[in-house]
């Protein structure tokens, strides 16, 4: 954006050089009501306006963006400013409409356009005939939504108001924050439900040992979930809990008497999924259902 007001700010300065090569109007021309009232308003806004009271430049610059759009870049970054600068401000404005109501004329409009048209057909200028790519739309679009935050808080003829950038740095705190306990949240549980060991698929009577580990130690969050993976590793194959992108309820559907393994899979996904904790009658009923899946392990070790 800095890129396209320096352009715009040499192009400006170009054209008061040409002087008769600048825009070719008829010297009967009038302004615009609609651009002239908005200089004007704004204008009268400003007079008697001093730092560091930002209300009047709330205001002028809401009244100038409506009216004249962006074609006032300067005015307005001043008008943006904090603390405004409002001496520079009303310096351009009092030029711009003592140029709108002396409008420039050329005595050839024709030659005086195509000089025009040769000029903004340079190189230099090529940025202001390029549209905004997506990080510039992305950045105004956040200066936006900013600047109708502190219009919706504190007004737009209201007295100080904090700077833009720090209402921006609290919104990317905020986000940032709720950003990273989302991903810790998640990494916990997901750790939690997917363990790979660094030597390879694991088979089930490991899985089964760590259980019975496990649940020795009165972890019976981690033992059941070691006894859900000892199981899937006998349903499905040693690579079932690593590498599979089944879930366990769908690798227990392929059992013989899936329905059988409720006791097991229920406790399983409230503990893993829903954070809760496996008291000790719920720990046994699950250990039941997985024993009757050791001795298959233990024949094909």
């Amino acid at each position: 954006m800095t890129g396209r007001r320096r352009a715009a700010g040499l192009a400006v300065a170009l054209f008061a050089v040409l002087g008769a090569t600048a825009i070719g109007a008829r010297a009967d021309s009038q302004p615009d009501p609609k651009y002239f009232d908005a200089v004007q308003h704004a204008t009268d806004l400003l007079q008697g306006a001093a730092a560091p009271d930002t209300g009047p430049a709330v205001e002028a610059e809401y009244v100038l963006k409506e009216g004249t759009g962006a074609s006032q870049p300067e005015i307005l970054a001043d008008l943006e400013a904090r603390p405004p600068l409002y001496a520079d401000a009303r310096a351009r404005l009092s030029a711009l409409l003592t140029s709108l109501l002396q409008p420039m004329a050329a005595p050839d409009p024709a030659l005086a356009q195509q000089r025009l048209h040769d000029v903004m057909s340079m190189s230099r200028y090529d940025a202001l005939h390029r549209p905004p790519n997506l990080i510039e739309r992305f950045v105004q679009w956040v200066q936006d939504r900013i600047s109708q935050l502190l219009h919706f808080l504190f007004g737009r003829a209201a007295g100080a108001q904090p700077p833009a950038w720090w209402v921006y740095a609290v919104g990317v705190l905020v986000v940032a924050t709720v950003v990273f306990v989302l991903v810790r949240a998640s990494r916990g549980r997901f750790g939690r439900s997917v363990e790979v060991a660094p030597g390879g698929p694991r088979p089930p009577a490991d899985f089964f040992a760590e259980a019975d580990r496990r649940a020795a130690a009165g972890d019976r969050v981690g033992a059941i979930r070691a006894l859900c993976a000892a199981v899937a590793g006998t349903i499905a194959g040693e690579r079932s809990w690593e590498g599979s992108a089944l879930t366990v309820r769908e690798i227990f559907s392929r059992a013989p008497d899936s329905a059988s393994l409720r006791p097991l899979l229920l406790p399983f996904e409230a503990a893993v999924y829903g954070g809760r904790d496996v008291d000790d009658a719920t720990y046994r009923r699950a250990a039941e259902v997985a024993q009757r899946f050791r001795p298959q392990t233990a024949a094909a070790a």
